[in-house]
C-alpha cells in the first residue's frame, strides 16, 4: 500500500493526543502567546500560538502536540521514587517520558539505588554546596536547545564566573558543523535566509533531512513551491514517503486530492558519499558553462582553486563513490543553471559524519557558483532541531566565546572571566571517562542518550560524583550513569509556565517573545529562579547581584549589552516587538568576513571510507513519533514499522545475507552490538543499512569531525548476520 505523508492520520493523530491531555488545555497551550516548543522553524510568541511570523494560521503540527503532551501531565506521585533505578531503567523512553511531570526536586546520594523527593532549600543549598567543593576546571556545564535564552545566558555566565569554559550545548551532536562551515565560507554560521523566502524561490534542495517527519509546516510550503512550478531535489539516501507524497493538512486541496508531490528529484546517494554528489553537480554545471563568474568576480576569493579541483575530478571516481547515474547529475545540473532563485536546506544527514564540515563546505560551494548566497528569495537554510538551539549559541552557551562578547561582559560586569579554552561536550564526556569531572549541570535534554557509544557514556557520566540536573520530566538519562556518585533533579517550569516571560529563537534568526504564565504544577520553579538561587550562594564574593537576574527582564537586558544583533531584546517585554538578529540574513552581497567576500573552499576530505571487515554504513534516524531523544510513539506510520529495535534494509543484501521481511539479524560494530533486531526491507542503496536513534547509539562511535567535533552518528561501519540463537 502506498504511503503519503500527512493527511487524515496526522489530523486524527492530533485531535486524539488533544483528547488525551484535555481539549481545554491543549486549546490553551496552543493558543497562548508562547514559541512552539518543537524544532526550530518556529511559530506562537506575540503573534498567537498557532501563527508564524508571516501571519499565516494555522501554523501548527503534529509535533506541537507532542511537545504539548508531556508537559501537560500530573505530577509524579512520591510513590513512585520507592523503586529501584534498575526498575526504572527497565521501562522504555516513551514510558519514563509519560511517568507525568517531575514535581518536586529528587535526589540520591552516592552509592544509593534510589531517589527521594527533598525540600527545594535543601536542593539548592546542597547543589552550591557540591559545587563550592570542586575545582571549577573538574566540571561541565551543558544545556539543550529547549531553555530560554534567558536561562542559557545565566548558566554560562555563572559558569565562567565560577571559574571554567567547559560550558557546551546540544549543537555539538547536531549543527556546530554548519556554524563552522559557514562562518569560514560566508561569515555567519547560521540561516541566510528568512522564512518568506521559500515563498518566492523556484529551487528548493532538501539535504540530508526528513522535515515530513521532524519539520512538518515546512512541507505545505516545498508543496507550494511546486504549485507554482518550482522544482524541489531531495537528496538523501532513504526514500521517504513523506518527501514523494504529503498531503498538509493546512492546506484543504491536499487533503481532499490525497496529498502533492513534494521531490520533483530524488537522488539517494550511498551514505557518506554526499561530497561526490556536491562535486559532480558541481563539475556539470562548470562544463555547462552556468557559474555565475559576475557575481563571483565581484563577491567570492578562491574560485580557480575550486574550478580547477572540480575539473580534475572524474566523473567515473564520483559516480562510482556515490552510486548516482551521470544523467541524474546533469538533470539536476541544468534545473540548477535554470534556476533564478535557489535555496539549499539539509539537516543532520550532513553533519553527523567526520567529513561533516567539509559536506556544508560543499554545499556553500555550490550555492556560491550560482549566485545564490547574498540576494533575496535564495541563500542557505540549515534545519535547526530543537526550538531554541540557535538563540542557546547565540547568547554564549559554548566553550569559546567571540572576543567582543568576552570583553563585553567583562566591561559590562567589571569581572575577569577564565582565558583557558573550555571543552566542547564529547571532550567533557571523554575527561569525566577518564576521572577528570567531579560535577557536571545539565539543564534539559537527554546527555546519556543523546552521545555516541552508549555503554561507554554510561560509564563517564557514572564517574561524575554529582550531578545537577534541570528538566521537567524524567529521561533515561536521570537514571542511567547515576549509580555510583550524587544526583540531584530539579523540577522546571515548560516554556508556557514561566512565571514571567522568555525568548526564543528561531532557525531563521527571527527572536520570539513567549508570555508564560499558564499555571499546572505549582511547586515547580523556572530554570532563570534556580540557576540565580545558586549562584547567589555559590559566587558570595562576585560583583554581580545575582538575585537581580531572577526578573527575566534584568537577563535580557544584559544580553541586549553583551551580544551583538540582541540589541532590542533589551525592551522586547514592553514593546512587544519580535525581531531579526541583526546582521544574519544575507539579501545583499555582503558578508561577514575580515574582506568582506565570500570564499570558496576545497575542504580536506573527499567523503567517506570503507571498512572492508564490516561492508554495510549505517546511519542512524529518528521516526515519525519521536523528537530529538523524547519518544512520543513506538511506532514509525511513514516506514511502517511497528517497534524501535528495528533495521532498514535493501532488499537484494537481505537475499544475499538470507533472510527477509520480519526475520532478525544481529549487528555489530567496533563499539557494540545489537542483537535480534527486526527486518523491515525498505528503499535504500545496496550496502547501506538504518537503525533508531537512540537505540543504535550503541553501535555508533566517538569518532568525530576534527572541526565541530561532532560524532559520526549516520556513517558507522557495521557488520549484519541472522540472528543467533544463543
Amino acid at each position: 500500500m502506498k504511503v503519503i505523508g500527512g493527511g487524515p492520520k496526522k489530523l486524527l493523530y492530533t485531535l486524539n493526543t488533544a483528547r488525551r491531555i484535555g481539549l481545554l488545555n491543549s486549546a490553551k497551550a496552543l493558543s497562548a502567546k508562547n514559541a512552539c516548543k518543537a524544532c526550530g522553524l518556529g511559530m506562537g510568541g506575540q503573534r498567537g500560538g498557532m501563527t508564524n511570523e508571516l501571519d499565516e494560521f494555522p501554523s501548527v503540527c503534529n509535533k506541537s502536540i507532542q511537545a504539548q503532551s508531556t508537559d501537560i501531565q500530573p505530577p509524579i506521585p512520591a510513590e513512585v521514587f520507592a523503586h529501584t533505578l534498575e526498575e526504572f531503567r527497565q521501562l522504555s523512553g516513551r514510558e519514563l517520558e509519560t511517568l507525568g511531570r517531575l514535581g518536586q526536586p529528587i535526589y540520591k546520594a552516592a552509592g544509593g539505588n534510589r531517589y527521594k523527593e527533598v525540600d527545594w532549600n535543601w536542593a539548592l543549598n546542597h547543589a552550591a554546596e557540591g559545587l563550592a567543593k570542586v575545582d571549577p576546571s573538574r566540571s561541565f556545564f551543558y544545556s539543550s536547545g529547549r531553555s530560554s535564552n534567558e536561562a542559557g545566558f545565566l548558566l554560562q555566565l555563572m559558569a565562567r564566573l565560577y571559574g571554567t569554559n567547559n560550558i557546551s550545548n546540544c549543537s555539538y551532536y547536531c549543527h556546530q558543523a554548519t556554524g563552522e562551515a559557514l562562518g569560514a565560507t560566508v561569515g555567519t554560521g547560521t540561516a541566510t535566509v528568512e522564512l518568506d523566502d521559500i515563498a518566492h524561490c523556484d529551487l528548493f534542495f532538501l539535504i540530508g533531512a526528513n522535515p515530513a517527519s521532524n519539520h512538518p509546516r515546512l512541507l505545505h510550503k516545498l508543496i507550494g513551491l511546486r504549485r507554482r512550478g518550482g522544482t524541489v531535489v531531495v537528496i538523501n539516501p532513504l526514500r521517504e514517503a513523506g518527501l514523494v507524497q504529503f498531503a498538509a493538512p493546512k492546506m484543504i486541496s491536499s487533503m481532499i486530492k490525497g496529498g502533492d508531490e513534494v521531490a520533483s528529484i530524488y537522488l539517494q546517494p550511498k551514505i557518506g558519499t554526499d561530497i561526490a554528489v556536491f562535486a559532480a553537480i558541481a563539475k556539470g554545471v562548470v562544463e555547462r558553462g552556468g557559474a555565475a563568474h559576475d557575481f563571483i568576480k565581484k563577491y567570492t576569493n578562491d574560485y580557480p582553486d575550486f574550478e580547477r579541483h572540480v575539473q580534475t575530478q572524474s566523473w567515473e571516481s564520483l559516480l562510482d563513490c556515490c552510486g548516482i547515474d551521470k544523467a541524474d547529475i546533469l538533470q539536476v545540473a541544468d534545473v540548477y543553471i535554470n534556476a533564478q532563485n535557489a535555496i539549499f536546506a539539509w539537516g543532520m544527514g550532513m553533519t553527523h559524519h567526520r567529513h561533516g564540515v567539509d559536506n556544508i563546505e560543499w554545499i556553500s560551494n555550490l550555492a556560491l557558483l550560482r549566485g545564490m548566497v547574498g540576494k533575496s528569495h535564495a541563500g542557505l537554510l540549515p534545519l535547526r532541531g530543537h526550538s531554541n538551539v540557535q538563540g542557546i549559541g547565540t547568547i554564549g552557551v559554548k566553550p569559546v566565546l567571540s572576543s567582543e562578547v568576552f570583553s563585553r561582559i567583562e566591561q559590562t560586569f567589571g569581572v575577569k572571566l577564565p582565558k583557558d579554552t573550555g571543552m566542547h561536550t564529547l571532550e567533557s564526556l571523554a575527561c569525566a571517562h577518564d576521572g577528570g569531572i567531579d560535577v557536571a549541570v545539565v539543564m534539559g535534554g537527554n546527555l546519556y542518550e543523546a552521545s555516541p557509544d552508549s555503554k561507554w557514556t554510561a560509564r563517564a557520566l557514572d564517574n561524575i560524583g554529582l550531578k545537577i540536573f534541570l528538566t521537567t520530566t524524567i529521561n533515561r538519562g536521570h537514571v542511567t550513569g547515576v549509580d555510583s556518585g550524587e544526583s540531584i533533579v530539579f523540577p522546571v517550569c515548560a516554556r508556557d509556565e514561566e512565571p514571567e516571560p522568555t525568548t526564543q529563537e528561531s532557525m531563521f534568526n527571527y527572536v520570539r517573545l513567549s508570555d508564560g504564565g499558564i499555571a499546572r504544577i505549582a511547586s515547580v520553579r523556572s530554570e532563570v529562579a534556580i540557576l540565580a538561587d545558586i549562584a547567589s550562594q555559590l559566587l558570595v564574593d562576585c560583583p554581580i547581584n545575582f538575585a537581580e537576574f531572577k526578573r527575566h527582564k534584568n537577563v535580557r537586558q544584559a544580553i541586549a549589552k553583551v551580544v551583538p544583533g540582541m540589541e532590542e531584546l533589551a525592551d522586547i517585554d514592553v514593546a512587544k516587538r519580535e525581531f531579526y538578529v541583526s546582521g544574519r540574513v544575507k539579501h545583499t552581497p555582503e558578508f561577514n568576513t575580515e574582506d568582506g567576500r565570500a570564499r570558496f573552499v576545497i575542504p580536506l576530505s573527499g567523503g567517506s571510507h570503507s571498512d572492508v571487515s564490516r561492508p554495510y554504513t549505517m546511519m542512524t534516524i529518528r521516526s515519525e513519533g519521536q523528537f530529538n531523544s523524547i519518544i512520543y510513539e513506538e511506532n514509525d506510520s511513514y516506514r511502517g514499522v511497528n517497534k524501535r529495535w528495528t533495521v532498514l534494509l535493501n532488499q537484494q543484501d537481505a537475499l544475499e545475507l538470507g533472510v527477509s521481511e520480519g526475520k532478525t539479524v544481529d549487528i555489530s560494530s567496533d563499539y557494540g552490538e545489537m542483537r535480534g533486531v527486526e527486518i523491515k526491507l525498505f528503499n535504500l542503496p545496496r550496502g547501506c543499512v538504518a537503525a533508531y536513534y537512540p537505540e543504535a547509539n550503541i553501535l555508533s562511535s566517538r569518532l568525530t569531525d576534527p572541526r565541530s567535533h561532532t560524532p559520526q552518528f549516520k556513517s558507522i561501519a557495521v557488520s549484519l548476520a541472522p540472528a543467533s540463537t544463543a
